[in-house]
């Protein structure tokens, strides 16, 4: 049977350097299907959408609160067209009684051992409504390398530079983030993938540069170890979430490749400072992610903190409004205080303010927002400032020899400069 997986498009949010990354879920939920199906792939923010490809089934896979109302319209053609529709997805989980009304069927939870389940029963006339898999993950032994080669991958450049490709070396969090809906979404407990299958994949992944999407690296110090150990030999440039503040753990990091991590920035501690420091003396750039618009802010703490970054030499930053995506604490606290004033899934973007913060108004904390991206970037473009990530990690390439000679040309071109 023929299968048509598509990815949605969303807006980008104004102002930002825009870029569109190869999607990981749509490839991970691929790799799970039975062997028999044959798959095609759309990714709607770099290819067109044609609606009279042959296809048996369509599946659409959506992460983002800000692809459904797309992905919804996306389904309504087809099942027009007399095509049956099941999504799946981070945001189908959070969605998913208003995307049942859009489909033939839902398919909630973790995608391996599930699939050939679901493609029998749609086989049999069968498909139901709802596939719940929530409560249980599947084990985790079965997650298999991504369907990498349904990607175009010459779609995927800034500017004639090649993306990084998307790994996942563990699924699960261990915390529980005020506004994260990841213990939701794959619960509390933390579940690394067995480190052979993970390095295979790795290994086989052509792309030399990579963004482990892990939630957070810093959950077991010692798995956290030996996965750096077994990532030295393949000289793989890597950009992750959080490592851990160890400096055992930061000198197995930049020895495997780490180039950059997101770290948030809460505060304005000498802790935080001396973080941020303590990456840079192991060679790891910082990209600080800064939530604004939390309770405990005012407006003058937001002002304190934009002050508080230009200081402490971070490479990049990314700055987001709170907003309260349905199933984390955020949204049940502010749904039930009546504070939820927008409820336009299109804008819930992190860039856009939907609720009533409690020490300013909406209207002053996206002044606020809009502030900190103008004033961090003011001196410097955040074009210029990831030019000057790609410069490093173009340098270290060169120097243990898996630099690709034909970048330059591009760097060069995009860039106005040479590496």
């Amino acid at each position: 049977m023929k299968l048509k997986l598509i990815y949605p498009r969303w807006n980008k949010l104004p102002g930002q350097t825009t870029f569109n990354l190869p999607p990981h879920g749509p490839v991970v939920f691929a790799a799970a299907l039975p062997a028999e199906v044959d798959v095609t792939f759309t990714d709607e923010n770099v290819q067109s959408l044609d609606f009279d490809e042959d296809c048996d089934l369509v599946a659409i896979s959506m992460m983002l609160s800000t692809q459904v109302k797309r992905g919804w319209a996306i389904a309504d053609e087809y099942r027009r067209r007399g095509k049956q529709v099941i999504f799946g997805g981070i945001a189908v989980m959070l969605h998913a009684e208003e995307t049942i009304e859009h489909a033939d069927s839902v398919f909630l939870g973790e995608a391996e051992t599930r699939m050939a389940q679901v493609i029998t029963d749609w086989s049999n006339g069968h498909l139901q409504k709802v596939y719940n898999f929530m409560p249980q993950q599947p084990p985790v032994e079965s997650i298999g390398p991504a369907r990498r080669d349904l990607y175009q991958r010459e779609l995927y450049n800034h500017k004639g530079v090649q993306m990084v490709d998307l790994f996942h070396a563990s699924r699960g969090c261990r915390f529980s983030c005020y506004p994260c809906a990841v213990s939701y979404l794959g619960g509390r407990s933390f579940r690394p993938r067995p480190l052979d299958k993970a390095i295979e994949e790795l290994a086989g992944i052509e792309n030399n540069r990579l963004f482990v999407v892990d939630n957070s690296l810093a959950q077991d110090k010692e798995w956290e170890k030996k996965l750096f150990r077994e990532m030295i030999p393949l000289k793989k440039k890597w950009i992750s979430h959080t490592i851990e503040d160890d400096p055992a753990v930061l000198e197995l990091a930049a020895r495997a490749g780490a180039w950059y991590v997101y770290q948030a920035i809460y505060d304005t501690s000498d802790y935080i400072k001396e973080r941020v420091r303590r990456y840079h003396d192991h060679g790891i750039g910082v990209e600080g992610t800064i939530l604004l618009g939390l309770d405990n802010q005012t407006e003058d703490d937001i002002k304190r903190l934009i002050d508080f970054l230009l200081g402490i030499k971070l490479d990049l930053a990314e700055f987001t409004v709170l907003t309260p995506f349905p199933h984390t604490k955020a949204w049940d606290d502010l749904a039930r205080q009546g504070r939820i004033f927008d409820h336009d899934w299109d804008h819930y973007n992190a860039g856009q303010v939907v609720f009533t913060p409690k020490n300013m108004s909406a209207e002053r904390l996206q002044e606020l927002y809009d502030f900190a991206w103008e004033t961090f970037y003011q001196d410097e473009s955040q074009e210029e400032k990831m030019f000057h990530l790609l410069y490093t990690v173009v340098s270290r390439e060169m120097d243990d020899g898996t630099y690709r000679p034909r970048n330059r040309r591009l760097i060069h071109k995009s860039f106005g400069r040479d590496v």
